[in-house]
């Protein structure tokens, strides 16, 4: 039953194709103020742009009689435009709020991170149509936990790279329990991976991880026929370890996401270990949702058309797009 979810995979790849050709976009636009005194503020707008011109059209708004005290300074690196400025707001942020306007046209959010004189923090973010991010005195952990939970969810859940490795073990594996074990060995493996990275412990270039984690998914995409010509190979026999050798580079590109969003520096094992958390939400919400539409598709069309046959399209679908992405990664290296 398990391999059947392929139905699934199909249409939801027709669906998804057009939007995430790019695969693993994972890039909300950041604001950070750090405070330097009672009424001064360094600001950090991380913004995602195709080039050095050519960036989302959003824009920071801070509360009435905010003044720029210094001219702002625009660089571009890792598609990122970064612009850096100080300001002075009168009586300082605290009960005050930031809107960033734009937000809608573009179909992303923003994140905000205040840091204190004193050390502290609070993160939050902007999602399209939100009204305003409301600085707050003494913030608690709540919010890191929020956020931080949203933001793993939303990377599994728009990292279509991940997703479909995700898919492609589940249906090379034929029992449930076996799934089990392999999600499990997929899950530690990126958790060790993710934290190591985070924690500055291990550092690996982003590109090559990235060229790898689509060559991953090729390779299971490989298996899966080999496996439906007779010949079992290792993802089938023991998918367990597949799973786990790969989630450690999966990890590593969990990691970049991460170290775009940035870690509250009081508070990086509670951020940490809920970004981890979310993924992890967000990775069992889409086997979910992948074995229900599987069932509502039996229903709908098992009667008009044969899904064996159908089986091979998919995977032929996975393995497409991610030589692809193999092959644009590759490239990209000396571009």
């Amino acid at each position: 039953m398990i391999q059947r979810v392929c139905i699934t995979l199909l249409a939801a790849l027709l669906l998804w194709l057009p939007q995430r050709a790019g695969a693993d976009d994972f890039k909300p636009a950041y604001l950070q103020l750090t405070q330097t005194g009672a009424e001064t503020y360094e600001v950090m707008w991380k913004l995602p742009a195709l080039d050095e011109s050519t960036a989302l059209k959003l824009t920071p708004h801070f509360p009435d009689g905010t003044r720029e005290l210094t001219i702002p300074r625009v660089v571009f690196a890792n598609n990122m435009a970064i612009k850096r400025w100080r300001i002075g707001v009168p009586e300082g942020l605290n009960g005050k709020s930031i809107r960033i306007s734009g937000l809608a046209e573009a179909r992303t959010d923003a994140i905000v991170r205040v840091v204190r004189e004193d050390g502290s923090e609070q993160v939050g973010r902007i999602l399209p149509g939100s009204s305003a991010f409301s600085v707050e005195p003494s913030p608690g952990p709540y919010e890191i936990i929020l956020t931080y939970t949203v933001i793993g969810i939303e990377h599994i859940l728009l990292g279509f790279d991940h997703l479909l490795f995700v898919l492609a073990l589940v249906m090379i594996v034929r029992s449930t329990r076996r799934l089990l074990w392999t999600i499990t060995a997929f899950t530690l493996a990126h958790s060790i991976t993710l934290s190591l990275a985070t924690l500055g412990v291990l550092h690996v270039p982003g590109p090559p991880v990235e060229a790898i984690i689509a060559l991953s998914i090729v390779f299971v995409a490989v298996e899966i026929m080999h496996q439906r010509q007779g010949r079992i190979g290792l993802t089938a026999r023991k998918p367990w370890i597949i799973a786990f050798a790969f989630g450690l580079l999966h990890g590593l590109g969990f990691a970049g996401a991460l170290a775009e969003v940035g870690l509250p520096e009081n508070s990086i094992p509670l951020a940490l270990l809920f970004f981890n958390i979310g993924v992890e939400v967000g990775q069992i919400l889409f086997i979910l949702a992948v074995l229900a539409l599987y069932h509502l598709a039996r229903k709908l069309i098992a009667a008009r058309f044969d899904l064996k046959r159908l089986e091979p399209v998919p995977v032929y679908l996975i393995g497409g797009m991610a030589s692809y992405w193999v092959i644009e990664r590759v490239t990209g290296f000396w571009s």
